[in-house]
C-alpha cells in the first residue's frame, strides 16, 4: 500500500511565504501526475497546481505568479512554494499522487491527509 504524508501547513500572515511538501512510501514503480488541491470552509475542493513527469506545469488563475510547483522524484516529493499569500488562500491543501506499484501496469490515485494553510493578520 501507499502512504502521502503532507507536512509544511501553518499560520502566516499576509504577503508571507510557506512551503508545503508532500512525501510518498510504498512499493512505488513511478508517479506521473502530481496535484495539489485545497478546500476552503463551505467550498469545493479545487485544483491549485499539477506538474506532469516531464516537468510541465499548470495553476488555476488565483495563484498565477505567487505559488511555483515542483517535484523530486528520487525522494517520491512534490513541494508547492507559496509567495504573496492572501486570506483567500485560506483552505486545507491535499496532495494527490497518480501510483504505479511494482509489479503493477496501470496507475491508481491516491491522497495526502491534507495540511491545514491560514492567512491571517
Amino acid at each position: 500500500q501507499v502512504q502521502l504524508v503532507e507536512s509544511g501547513g501553518g499560520l502566516v500572515q499576509p504577503g508571507g511565504s510557506l512551503r508545503l511538501s508532500c512525501a510518498a512510501s510504498g512499493r512505488i514503480r513511478s508517479i506521473g501526475l502530481m496535484r495539489w488541491y485545497r478546500q476552503a470552509p463551505g467550498k469545493q475542493r479545487e485544483l491549485v497546481a499539477d506538474i506532469t513527469s516531464g516537468g510541465s506545469e499548470s495553476y488555476t488563475d488565483s495563484v498565477k505568479g505567487r505559488f511555483t510547483i515542483s517535484r523530486d522524484d528520487a525522494k517520491n516529493t512534490m513541494y508547492l512554494q507559496m509567495n504573496s499569500l492572501k486570506p483567500e488562500d485560506t483552505a486545507v491543501y491535499y496532495c494527490n499522487f497518480r501510483i504505479k506499484l511494482l509489479g503493477i501496469t496501470y496507475e491508481n490515485v491516491y491522497w495526502g491527509q491534507g495540511t491545514q494553510v491560514t492567512v491571517s493578520s
